[in-house]
């Protein structure tokens, strides 16, 4: 054999073998448990789509998916430890608007590049926010909370799960369209927010994770979704659109995200995982529960959106003049 043929022969068996060793890679996958990082709370609607997630997870790769919640810093101290992790499938991310989009224009030092260091592996869900009051209040649409901010300025308060989340910068936003002066109260999560919009405490809040306890009833309610259409859970419940409110869109989107680096057969064999528990219902259904609205796709369609998202975040902070508190 010459030369020539002998260079061609070694490149062909130098592709097959890589391509057996990706096909071996990802078949091999996974071998130990996983651990997905939610940096947020437990309680609130990011904790639940984590869970929902791991639940799918395991059932579709046959393996424990361990939920660690590591909360603070909007996100960003959960998050600074997952860009330290071995870029090899065994530690993933629930990836946030808050913290993936919001946070590169709010946080001076984030510990991790907003770009760089993730590898997008699935888009999950979008939930609208939903401006909630407690079910004893005397507010009965935004245009009464209006007149009583534009009456008493200063003195109202809106609150949210933390600076950056989507319940900040909805309150933002609705400041900015309505132009009153209404004060923010973060919080460590949404939960201990949305009671003390429950007991009164709050004037109140837009938020994404209460669409479990309005379908019940009970000590809140809504009254306006800042999204272009109605929510199917909330039938009754109009947009700021069709109150007259313009310019009132505002949700927070979930994914899922690996280190930078992870082997394409890993985020591929992630990626069908994710695809496949949509297909069979129990992820679609149990986020259609909590008031997500599903986004399946492939990686690279994921990363698009991601991308784009930083894109308007920017834009959103900018509009709003959201700062670190």
């Amino acid at each position: 054999m010459n030369l020539k043929n002998l260079l061609r022969a070694s490149a062909t068996a130098l592709a097959l073998a890589a391509a057996a060793g990706s096909a071996l890679a990802q078949a091999a996958y996974p071998q130990k448990s996983i651990r997905l990082i939610v940096p947020w709370p437990a309680g609130g609607a990011t904790d639940a789509v984590g869970r929902a997630l791991a639940e799918a997870l395991r059932t579709q790769l046959g393996q424990s998916v361990v939920v660690d919640n590591i909360a603070g810093a909007g996100g960003n101290i959960g998050t600074q430890q997952f860009v330290r992790q071995p870029a090899d499938g065994y530690t993933l991310l629930l990836a946030t608007s808050s913290t993936n989009s919001a946070n590169p224009y709010l946080y001076k030092r984030l510990g991790f590049d907003p770009v760089k260091d993730f590898t997008p592996v699935a888009a999950l869900g979008v939930i609208p926010s939903v401006m909630i009051v407690g079910a004893q209040s005397s507010w009965q649409s935004p245009a009464d909370i209006v007149k009583a901010a534009k009456a008493n300025p200063g003195k109202m308060s809106y609150g949210s799960g933390g600076v950056g989340n989507s319940a900040h910068l909805g309150g933002e936003l609705f400041k900015s369209v309505t132009g009153i002066d209404v004060i923010h109260v973060p919080y460590k999560g949404s939960a201990p927010a949305l009671t003390d919009v429950m007991a009164g405490q709050l004037d109140y809040m837009l938020d994404t994770g209460a669409y479990g306890q309005l379908k019940g009833g009970g000590k809140i309610r809504a009254i306006a979704v800042a999204s272009p259409r109605r929510h199917p859970l909330l039938p009754n419940v109009p947009t700021f659109e069709e109150l007259g409110i313009k310019g009132m869109t505002m949700n927070a989107w979930y994914g899922l995200a690996a280190p930078a680096g992870t082997p394409p057969a890993v985020v591929a064999r992630l990626n069908e995982a994710v695809e496949a528990s949509f297909k069979q219902g129990d992820l679609t259904r149990r986020l259609n529960d909590i008031g997500a609205e599903v986004q399946p796709g492939n990686a690279a369609a994921f990363a698009a959106f991601w991308q784009s998202e930083l894109a308007r975040y920017a834009g959103l902070v900018k509009l709003t003049g959201a700062t670190l508190d």
